[in-house]
């Protein structure tokens, strides 16, 4: 049974809510923005800065993206009152399922705008690049980079950004010691910087043949990356600049040509690598990118003489330091330490279903 009367209290504060995080967003000026620069992207020469024209449509795409959630959430409100007032009538078990079900989503879509309001930072709207290590553990830990890396490029999938294996070194014997991809799309640091961190896995070892339960550790580190209208001065001179041969697929050019480049900063220490591309050129493009990215992040840090600094969370990437866990074994569950949040279904969470863990962190840190 449902208690109508708390649930009418529920619906009167959820409306208080929406009608603050209406007045924040000002959807009416929201929707002249759209028409400003709708207008602006008919111009003759629009298209003349590439750069400049393609940042107009992202604006466009946020902004409409921003009202259809703005509209989601006024009509999923609407079917809470309805439900509600059914229930009131029939006081039946389907509607009675019905309100339960409308009122999740409607604390879903709720929590998702509101994070979209406070995801302001000055790099929060940036792609990211991600960093995985294993840590301790040995085979066990590489092979938790390597789930780990699946599980970040299926959230990436689902929320239609690009996930791109940058640089990549393989395991001993399996799985992989590190590897940096880029994640590109809106929002992409924004969501990832609640990654960074040490992630701790409990299960029964595939390698281990008594079947014993094993803990491994592996670490995320995120940065964003630098906008293209960026510029930092680095000297020729203090560049070390290195070409091997890729460790990763890639087709017979990449394997069978030193391709794949390695950057050193000499002055910072810094070493950036890029595989991923088809020549020696784009491969130093992208390192060059990543080089700035994490030199700007330094500096913005002030803490220029460190690469640590540029790492999140400093912790040694074993037991005690991690910021979430999942286990496999003796029951399933992923628990996020600095929330308290917990997920029952590990499996879905490996499958890139992240999306609850992550805001879960960044509304409590907003």
């Amino acid at each position: 049974m449902i208690d109508i009367g708390l649930t009418k209290a529920i619906l009167v504060k959820k409306e208080k809510q929406i009608a603050d995080l209406l007045q924040s967003i000002n959807p009416d000026q929201v929707l002249k923005d759209i028409s400003i620069l709708e207008e602006q992207s008919t111009q003759p020469g629009f298209w003349n800065d590439n750069k400049q024209s393609q940042k107009v449509l992202q604006n466009i795409k946020s902004m409409k993206n921003l009202i259809t959630l703005l509209t989601n959430l006024k009509n999923l409100f609407d079917d809470c009152q309805l439900y509600l007032e059914m229930y009131q009538e029939l006081a039946d078990i389907e509607t009675e399922k019905e309100i339960k079900q409308s009122q999740k989503q409607l604390d879903q879509a709720y929590d998702e705008l509101r994070l979209m309001t406070l995801l302001n930072g000055i790099h929060d709207k940036e792609n990211a690049i991600i960093t995985l290590h294993a840590g301790a553990g040995g085979t066990e830990a590489q092979d938790w980079v390597e789930m780990l890396l699946r599980m970040y490029n299926r959230w990436a999938e689902r929320r239609g950004l690009k996930f791109v294996i940058q640089d990549i070194l393989p395991g001993d014997d399996a799985g992989i010691k590190r590897v940096t991809a880029s994640v590109s799309g809106e929002y992409a640091y924004g969501y990832l910087q609640s990654e960074i961190g040490v992630h701790r896995l409990v299960r029964i070892s595939p390698f281990d043949s008594s079947g014993r339960r094993h803990t491994s550790f592996a670490s995320m580190e995120v940065i964003p990356e630098i906008s293209d209208d960026i510029t930092i001065d680095i000297q020729s001179d203090d560049l070390r600049i290195d070409t091997f041969r890729s460790s990763g697929a890639g087709g017979q050019h990449v394997n069978k040509t030193d391709s794949a480049i390695r950057i050193t900063h000499i002055p910072t220490g810094i070493v950036v690598a890029c595989q991923s591309e088809r020549s020696q050129h784009q491969n130093k493009d992208y390192a060059m990118k990543l080089l700035m990215s994490k030199l700007m992040e330094m500096k913005e840090r002030e803490q220029k003489e460190k690469i640590e600094d540029l790492k999140g969370v400093q912790k040694e990437i074993a037991w005690g330091s991690q910021i979430r866990s999942y286990v496999f074994c003796p029951y399933t569950m992923v628990k996020d330490h600095r929330t308290n949040f917990e997920i029952g279904d590990v499996f879905k969470v490996m499958d890139g279903n992240l999306d609850q863990l992550m805001n879960a962190y960044l509304l409590s840190n907003k």
